[in-house]
């Protein structure tokens, strides 16, 4: 596996990263000890990974980062609009921990389908 680090895996592990951010309330308020535990073991691993691949990321693909990170944020904010519409009209009230939770998942799958749709970038 010869994979070079880019600006999308990166903007990826940021989204997911937020994603587990917004699941630890859930948890929290569920009383759920073993699965925040496990959360938050993940987040401490996928932190050094998208530290140790922004550390290998080149100039170029630097620079691209503050474009796709504004991308992977209005995707989360999309995200939790449409969540929230979604249990507004099809369900009872849910609590805001589940919502943020879902939100951002949401957020995330459309942030990682919007780049799966961009024409690649042509290298030399």
């Amino acid at each position: 596996m010869n994979a070079e680090p880019t600006a999308e895996r990166l903007s990826l592990m940021a989204g997911l990263l937020i994603l587990m951010l917004a699941t630890v309330p859930r948890f929290i308020a569920g009383d759920y000890g073993n699965r925040l535990s496990l959360i938050s073991i993940a987040l401490a691993v996928v932190a050094v990974v998208a530290f140790l691949n922004w550390r290998m990321l080149g100039a170029d693909e630097r620079r691209r980062l503050p474009q796709l990170g504004k991308r992977l944020l209005l995707a989360l904010l999309a995200g939790l609009v449409v969540m929230g519409l979604w249990h507004a009209l099809f369900t009872a009230w849910v609590s805001w921990q589940l919502l943020i939770a879902h939100g951002a998942t949401l957020g995330l799958l459309l942030h990682a389908v919007s780049l799966w749709w961009r024409p690649p970038v042509l290298r030399d």
